[in-house]
């Protein structure tokens, strides 16, 4: 096991929910997560959530901050699409799994551009969404796992923060080019801080990380292992999917404190530090747990 010290290789945030992230020099820490992290999500016309499980070409969705009154989207063969990060448009509602929550429309031409790059040829009454999380809606995570700990979050799949260990997709990678697989690089389990300086899944015993910023101190609480889907099976060049990625993972990585399922990375908390930044390069003081 690793003493009690490593540093924050990476802060990703991820604006839109499903397509490709920003990795940030600083990254404002909020009750949610990183600042403006999946803040945005594409729907369907009933409102409910799309993601790279049902359409892989969200990888392909390039996402960048302009200055800090625009998001900006970019995809193969679209033109740019300018979203103003300060306006909405109209009241609305999202299904972000079972939480149907309060959410503003972003306009007909985010929906059309949607559309045309997702799922060309809808009929106008069907066109895809992109909507906005409404920063007043209370998103409770589960208490089974936050415990005495109250915790909210935006869009994300169920908690603030993913945290995942560059040593532990080092160890992936290995068994992944030993299985005839390509070696695939961590944008694929989009995690939100990467640490580095451990060995391999210390992660899963880590209880909780702290950073000293210039703002104040940082305290995470790393709560639950995270179950992957099929999102890392997706090429983020070509948005082709392969299972090579989990089935390495499910000879090892097969997690009886989630039924079995096959887990990479933590799931995380904020204890303290709302208004804080984080950057690459800070040192991360880590005390340890044993879970069951």
């Amino acid at each position: 096991m690793s003493d009690n010290t490593c540093t924050l290789a990476s802060v990703v945030a991820y604006p839109i929910k499903s397509c490709a992230g920003i990795s940030l020099q600083r990254g404002l820490l909020v009750e949610t997560g990183i600042d403006l992290d999946r803040a945005w999500m594409v729907v369907d016309h009933h409102g409910h959530m799309l993601t790279q499980r049902d359409l892989p070409r969200m990888a392909l969705v390039q996402t960048a901050f302009r200055g800090s009154q625009e998001l900006v989207l970019r995809a193969p063969g679209m033109l740019a699409l300018h979203v103003r990060v300060d306006t909405v448009e109209e009241a609305t509602t999202a299904q972000v799994w079972n939480d149907r929550v309060q959410a503003y429309d972003m306009g007909a031409l985010a929906s059309q551009w949607c559309t045309d790059f997702l799922r060309p040829g809808l009929p106008a009454a069907e066109r895809l969404r992109l909507v906005r999380f409404d920063p007043e809606q209370l998103r409770p995570c589960d208490p089974q796992w936050t415990g005495a700990h109250t915790a909210q979050t935006a869009f994300a799949d169920r908690y603030p923060l993913l945290v995942t260990n560059t040593a532990s997709l080092a160890d992936l990678n290995q068994r992944l080019v030993a299985a005839g697989a390509n070696a695939v690089d961590m944008r694929r389990f989009r995690p939100n801080l990467v640490l580095d300086g451990l060995q391999a899944f210390d992660e899963d015993h880590i209880d909780t990380l702290a950073i000293t910023t210039t703002q104040g101190l940082v305290q995470l609480k790393l709560v639950k292992p995270c179950v992957r889907c099929s999102i890392p099976h997706v090429d983020l060049a070509s948005a082709e999917s392969h299972p090579a990625v989990g089935d390495v993972l499910a000879t090892f990585r097969a997690d009886p404190r989630m039924q079995g399922g096959v887990t990479f990375g933590m799931n995380a908390i904020v204890l303290q530090g709302e208004g804080c930044e984080l950057a690459p390069g800070q040192t991360v003081q880590t005390t340890w747990t044993f879970r069951d």
